[in-house]
């Protein structure tokens, strides 16, 4: 990723220092167990413990010969610990410890993600009490259609968020998962129980059945999920773009003292966060898609997902971590404008009032058909001629026939859309 991109927290779990750190902790919860049931010594163990050590230079440095981390990670320990250092990574194969240890690294980045989450939905929960009854245009294909409320869209992408906070929780527990199963996942050379009680202390859930390699679905869950969470993100971003053109501008990124938006047109005031929330989320598709193609591996094991996942898995994270932090500010600092909200509305002369003419007109007795070309009729000479819709339709004889002025002015009033939008709003516990 690049630097600016990074954020501390998933910078620091990423880091090479946090990644032995956790080799670390697992090795060392595998020796212990071991010396609980009297396959180590328990001189040995004190040893291990008290000595066991790394350098990352040095771990590097031993890489360059045996172009092997894991074995230049137990190398450099060894030179720490000494001669007990024989009884380290006892019965286990690489991946045993890769593989608990990313679980380990993934989960810790996954809770961050959650927090982030979690107050993002707050954010967007409190700014659709805030706008629950800002009149907007409801848009279909991008074509006014009848009015809606600021609100209700907030309200929807909460919800929609809210969906994502489950999955991702889900995510959280799929990827959670270890294995201590030595070479191929027979277990030949450790007992299944001691893997068991290792993953446990971890916090981890033990494989209930592997090869040599922690089956690769839950990491494509993992990655799936945040590229599904990336897509609600660029919905809502791209929802704002569309808001923030010159021609609707009916919200607006924060513009701060001294940000520039162009480099030759001083007058700019572009959406970046929004555009770039739309590029994320691009990286988090591709990266989900290479997710999945790690799934099939030959046999009992090869490394084709490794080298991928030591760059997808922290990008993706990261990605989402800074996304969700740049989504809370914007929502944070959303600039509204009701009042070209409202203009917006008028722009039509009152068509969006259409379906309710044509409701009353069967209501009162047109078959849907004939109600449907009268309304159609005049709403055409409408978009020609630029009139107001509802004056037009009180010089239509066969509209008149079946509705009075007071008729029309109730159909044409805006507050009457408030009633079920609060309903709904109740329905999702908003208020």
């Amino acid at each position: 990723m690049i630097d600016r991109y990074k954020t501390s927290d998933m910078d620091r779990i990423w880091s090479d220092q946090n990644r032995f750190e956790i080799w670390k902790k697992v090795e060392l919860a595998v020796t212990e167990v071991l010396c609980e049931r009297g396959l180590v010594p328990s001189e040995s163990w004190k040893v291990i413990k008290e000595k066991a050590d790394f350098r990352i230079e040095r771990i590097f440095e031993i890489e360059k010969e045996t172009r092997h981390d894991v074995i230049a990670f137990l190398t450099n320990m060894a030179e720490f610990i000494g001669p007990e250092s024989r009884f380290v990574h006892m019965g286990m194969t690489s991946s045993d410890l890769l593989d608990t240890s990313l679980a380990l690294q993934c989960r810790e980045a996954g809770i961050i993600i959650l927090k982030k989450l979690n107050k993002f939905h707050k954010v967007l929960c409190k700014r659709a009490v805030e706008f629950k009854n800002t009149f907007q245009m409801g848009r279909s294909h991008g074509i006014h259609a009848e009015p809606i409320t600021f609100g209700l869209k907030l309200a929807m992408w909460s919800e929609e968020l809210k969906r994502n906070i489950t999955r991702w929780e889900r995510a959280i527990d799929a990827i959670s998962i270890g294995q201590i199963s030595g070479a191929v996942g027979t277990y030949q050379h450790i007992d299944p129980d001691i893997e068991l009680v290792v993953c446990g202390r971890l916090d981890l859930t033990a494989a209930t059945v592997s090869n040599q390699v922690v089956q690769r679905d839950g990491h494509a869950e993992y990655l799936t999920t945040l590229a599904v969470i990336g897509a609600t993100l660029e919905k809502i971003a791209v929802e704002i773009r569309h808001l923030q053109r010159t021609e609707v501008l009916e919200a607006e990124e924060f513009f701060q003292k001294g940000q520039k938006g162009s480099s030759a047109m001083p007058h700019k005031r572009n959406p970046i966060v929004t555009e770039r929330i739309t590029g994320m989320a691009r990286l988090l598709r591709g990266n989900a898609h290479v997710g999945l193609e790690n799934v099939a591996l030959w046999h009992e094991r090869d490394i084709s997902h490794s080298s991928v996942e030591r760059v997808i898995i922290p990008d993706s994270t990261t990605i989402m971590d800074y996304s969700l932090n740049k989504m809370i500010h914007l929502i944070e600092n959303l600039i509204i404008y009701p009042e070209n909200m409202m203009k917006n509305i008028n722009l039509t002369c009152g068509l969006i009032f259409s379906q309710e003419v044509l409701l009353s007109l069967v209501k009162a007795g047109l078959t849907r058909e004939n109600a449907y070309a009268l309304v159609q009729k005049n709403a055409m000479k409408v978009w020609e001629d630029r009139v107001d819709f509802k004056e037009l339709l009180l010089t239509d004889e066969k509209i008149t026939q079946y509705l009075t002025r007071e008729d029309l002015d109730q159909l044409f009033d805006l507050e009457k859309i408030k009633t079920n939008i609060h309903k709904i709003f109740k329905r999702i516990g908003l208020n």
